[in-house]
């Protein structure tokens, strides 16, 4: 398949996917009942989601909150809309030759904050020096201002990878949980947890911050290029300083280290959020696709055909 210049193609899409966007901010602000911009702040610096009783997170305020119908059906479209972006980009940075500084490697200074801590979950008394225990403060104090730093708002140029290793937990409804009952006929019936509504309040928190996030980037396209030809100049190098150094070690009748980096930024199969798993204008479209998903099938063939190396002119 032959793209050849891709530029107008990547213009019309990243259009149409600023007007996808501008749906889903408009669903959103709805929800809020205040301008988007209003809630970024808020956003910024709200307490990660998570579940309270194993974290210690603070709940989400009411303002961060949408209906559980809402998130979903911005959720729907954000998903693949994300994934079309990404792939924009990748399609965009083809061409783009960066000039990376001489590789100088660093050591690594363990922190004493680990330490410290890991001795005092051991029940261990820890004695610093003078030394030490200034070191100690600075890591906190450090520790502290990223915490309270507002988070940074990029949208992630990699695909998440499917976990081959996670095991999908069986949830069993409410009305066959086995209920132990009183043998004395005075106690009262817990009534069954009610199932789930609609109206849920959900923590749209980082909601926000990815629609702001696909916003900035689709506005700086050429940017977003330029710092996924640096990432993928960064990672071909360690690529090959990884391959040096095992083939140095099985010259030398030794294992090399094993890390474990990215070959590719795509995942393999179908695209994130999306319901066609190759692009073919000829094809008959089915009824529950959408213009995001015909983007994204289009988008992900070019993005392939950018990672593409050179072909060689074999004549």
């Amino acid at each position: 398949m032959e793209f050849g210049d891709a530029s107008a193609t990547i213009e019309r899409y990243r259009e149409a996917l600023k007007h996808i966007l501008l749906m889903l901010v408009g669903m959103a602000e709805m929800g809020f009942g205040r301008p988007l911009s209003l809630v970024l702040g808020e956003a910024a610096v709200a307490p990660r989601p998570g579940r309270a009783g194993r974290t210690g997170r603070k709940k989400p305020a009411a303002a961060l909150c949408l209906p559980r119908h809402l998130y979903r059906a911005i959720l729907l479209l954000l998903r693949p809309a994300e994934s079309a972006a990404r792939r924009l980009i990748i399609a965009a940075a083809q061409g783009i030759v960066v000039t990376l500084p001489p590789f100088l490697p660093r050591k690594l200074k363990p922190k004493i904050s680990d330490t410290v801590a890991s001795m005092r979950r051991l029940g261990l008394a820890v004695n610093l020096s003078q030394e030490d225990f200034a070191r100690y403060q600075a890591e906190r104090k450090a520790a502290e201002r990223r915490a309270a730093r507002p988070r940074a708002v990029n949208l992630s140029l990699l695909d998440q990878l499917k976990n081959p290793f996670r095991i999908r937990r069986k949830y069993v409804p409410a009305h066959a949980v086995p209920r132990i009952r009183s043998l004395d006929d005075d106690a009262p019936r817990i009534p069954l947890p009610p199932p789930p509504s609609r109206d849920d309040p959900m923590n749209a928190a980082k909601l926000t911050l990815r629609l702001d996030a696909l916003g900035q980037a689709l506005d700086d396209l050429p940017g977003q290029a330029q710092r996924f030809a640096r990432w993928k100049a960064r990672n071909d190098a360690a690529l090959q300083r990884d391959r040096a150094a095992r083939d140095g070690a099985a010259a030398g009748g030794k294992q090399g280290p094993v890390r474990f980096r990215r070959f590719s930024p795509l995942r393999r199969g179908r695209p994130p959020g999306g319901r066609l798993p190759r692009f073919d204008p000829d094809a008959p479209r089915r009824k529950n696709i959408r213009e995001v998903d015909e983007i994204l099938a289009h988008a992900n063939a070019m993005a392939y055909y950018a990672l593409e190396p050179p072909r060689r002119d074999t004549s």
